[in-house]
């Protein structure tokens, strides 16, 4: 009954306190909840949701980019996600989207610092250091520093994507304090409003940890970079980092009702009527025959079977771009869903935000560059063992054991013979394990490290030359109504044009 009436709640806010904010209606009801009368109990499940809605279910296009998924032979091409001719009308969402999400968290500080919530005003601050990390991989320069002083600033200018990070860093320092030093009493309702952690303190902590060593790693090829400062500040906290069977995930209740399941399930396996959900989305052929042609059975719990299988290709896949007859055979039906059993558990399941695995990469990998103290090789082996524990693969351990025994370049630690070698094995692996999970980190990895090394690019007939984006260009909306500052940042060539950590 307690997790219904938490939805209940959070559907609420979602009609209520969610997208649209027109500066220009003169027409207010005086029955709507309007910012002065939302406190932030009431923000905190909505937001919470939202961003682990957006992260799991709003990156199809980096996916089938970087190898995860293709269009099934049901549909025809797209001609500008496909030949990589991206303009400023595509992925327009992004933009918008986050911004939405970050202005009911700037909210959420403002009010909670204003009555002493100090708990709630960390989260907003820690939350606050994802959406404005995924504007900044996707954009670089984003407005940052006014962006919600609309009174004074209703044209906001943009901020550099590394003064950007630079103050996400600090913004984790104050959350860490306000977290750790509040009285949790003091914060009302926070146990059921907080649907992440339900007010746990040390989790918190061990978010803020983790999501820190996120943006130190996302810096790591910019030459000169030296995160020791920062990584003594996570060393210091004491309470670690996410680990095995940590997973940040958000449970407001899902059912298996219209509206209310889990936001994975719902996008990609089936429809509160039963119906599939995804008969766009399938397996790409990379990645499907890289995990077949290394012994590797993640792509049984990653993908799903044919539902019809034709020549009994009971997982079957297609290559990012190709333009297939019609007189093909091979159809929605007759190939993988991208929502594997390992993935799409029930309707019900709570809703991953930062797993277990992609931490346990992102530490093996700073142990490998010597931020860390530890054994880079007993890091690497364990994340990629949380792997097969994640997706719920039958004997998880012994199987990835075996895996991990394999005398395969793509998998076997000693194989790797440099420094340089052992951080792309790394990134292999990491870019095994998060197919579905985080789409969207596997096109940063690829932009940051060049992982996986031998992707191929598109096969649209209209590509002519172009290569896998390395940004979005900005939206239309802001040529629109905020053209000089957006203008001021110059021309933007998605195909050359870099975030400021892409070297």
């Amino acid at each position: 009954m307690k997790k219904i009436i938490i939805f209940s709640m959070l559907l609420l806010m979602i009609a209520t306190a969610g997208c649209k904010r027109d500066f220009l209606d003169i027409n207010v009801s005086p029955n709507s909840v309007t910012p002065g009368s939302i406190s932030p109990d009431l923000i905190l499940p909505r937001v919470e949701h939202a961003i682990a809605s957006r992260m799991a279910t709003a990156y199809r296009v980096p996916a089938s980019w970087i190898g995860y998924w293709a269009r099934s032979g049901t549909y025809g091409p797209n001609a500008e996600e496909e030949s990589y001719n991206i303009t400023t009308t595509f992925g327009a969402g992004e933009f918008a989207g986050w911004y939405d999400m970050l202005t009911d968290l700037d909210i959420m500080e403002k009010k909670a610092n204003a009555i002493g919530q100090t708990f709630y005003e960390g989260i907003a601050k820690t939350l606050k250091t994802i959406g404005f990390m995924y504007l900044v991989d996707q954009y670089n320069n984003v407005p940052y520093s006014k962006a919600f002083d609309l009174a004074n600033n209703i044209l906001p200018a943009y901020d550099k994507g590394d003064a950007i990070y630079a103050d996400l860093l600090v913004q984790l320092d104050n959350a860490l304090v306000l977290i750790k030093n509040a009285t949790v009493s003091d914060n009302k309702n926070i146990a059921n409003a907080d649907i992440i952690f339900g007010g746990n303190q040390t989790s918190w902590r061990r978010f803020i940890n983790t999501q820190r060593l996120k943006l130190l790693v996302r810096q790591s090829q910019i030459p000169g970079f030296n995160p020791a400062a920062q990584i003594a500040k996570i060393t210091a906290d004491g309470s670690g980092m996410i680990g095995s069977g940590q997973t940040a995930s958000v449970q407001p209740g899902y059912l298996a009702d219209n509206g209310k399941q889990n936001p994975f399930w719902n996008a990609h396996e089936q429809l509160y009527t039963g119906d599939e959900a995804d008969n766009f989305n399938r397996a790409n052929n990379f990645l499907l025959n890289a995990y077949r042609s290394n012994t590797d059975v993640r792509f049984q719990y990653v993908f799903d079977p044919a539902a019809s299988p034709v020549n009994n290709n009971t997982y079957y896949g297609y290559n990012y771009g190709e333009v297939l007859p019609n007189s093909d055979p091979y159809k929605a039906a007759n190939s993988s869903g991208v929502g594997g059993p390992g993935l799409s558990k029930s309707a019900t399941q709570a809703q991953w935000l930062f797993t277990s695995v992609e931490s346990l990469f992102l530490q093996a990998e700073a142990i490998q560059r010597g931020w860390l103290p530890g054994s880079a090789q007993t890091a690497y082996e364990n994340a990629v063992r949380e792997s097969f524990i994640f997706l719920g693969v039958t004997n998880a351990v012994a199987t990835a054991n075996n895996y991990l025994a394999e005398a395969l370049p793509i998998v076997s630690w000693s194989l790797a013979a440099t420094p340089a070698a052992k951080i792309t094995l790394i990134g292999t692996q990491k870019y095994l394990a998060l197919p579905g999970i985080n789409n969207f980190e596997a096109w940063v990895d690829y932009r940051r490290i060049g992982v996986p090394t031998n992707l191929p690019l598109s096969l649209a007939p209209n590509r002519a030359g172009r290569v896998i984006p390395l940004r979005y260009q900005y939206p239309q909306n802001e040529f629109n109504y905020n053209n000089a500052n957006v203008n001021a940042e110059g021309t933007i060539n998605p195909q050359s044009s870099t975030i400021f950590w892409d070297r």
